[in-house]
């Protein structure tokens, strides 16, 4: 099988998810290294606006392994999100006309996208919201603006198969 060379870029949702129902911490911890070691080969990335949504959130095992230097130096992505791209993202992957309740509705979800549209064939949106295409305005879900808009989309599984995650990982290395 050839080697994957996206770029993954994670919705807050997947790793939220991630922690709190399918691997926890405590559960999966090869999960965990796995990511790291993932985003130390730059083929993982959390957007920074993905990374403030996350430490926002209520202080658990996930804010607590994220904050952690290490964690954030080679997970968190860096690049500046171009401001023209997450508004093209929002006027034509949302509505050219959505209020201030709906822009706060949609979040980050933008500058998720729009990294990716940087390089739509190198890279990946990676999120757990289930396409719904006959949703609008503010209630897109994050796989059918993908797919309107040209970038990759896949779920954390699709992603955790491309890139052959399995419990005994670290042995292969």
């Amino acid at each position: 099988m050839a080697e994957d060379r996206k770029l993954y870029l994670l919705d807050a949702n997947t790793l939220i998810t991630s922690q709190g129902v399918y691997y926890p911490q405590a559960m999966v911890p090869e999960l965990w290294s796995w990511l790291l070691h993932q985003g130390m080969a730059g083929r993982i990335k959390i957007p920074f606006e993905i990374f403030e949504e996350i430490i926002a959130g209520k202080d658990d095992p996930l804010t607590t392994w994220i904050k952690k230097p290490q964690i954030r130096k080679h997970i968190v992505l860096e690049e500046d999100a171009d401001p023209h791209v997450v508004a093209y993202v929002t006027y034509n992957g949302y509505a050219p006309d959505l209020n201030e309740n709906e822009l706060a509705y949609i979040g980050r979800d933008p500058f998720l996208i729009s990294y990716a549209l940087v390089a739509p064939h190198e890279r990946c949106v990676v999120s757990l919201e289930a396409s719904k295409p006959s949703t609008k305005r503010q209630n897109r879900r994050v796989p059918d603006v993908c797919k309107e808009l040209g970038a990759q989309c896949c779920d954390v599984f699709g992603m955790m198969r491309a890139l052959s995650f399995h419990t005994g990982w670290q042995k292969a290395v």
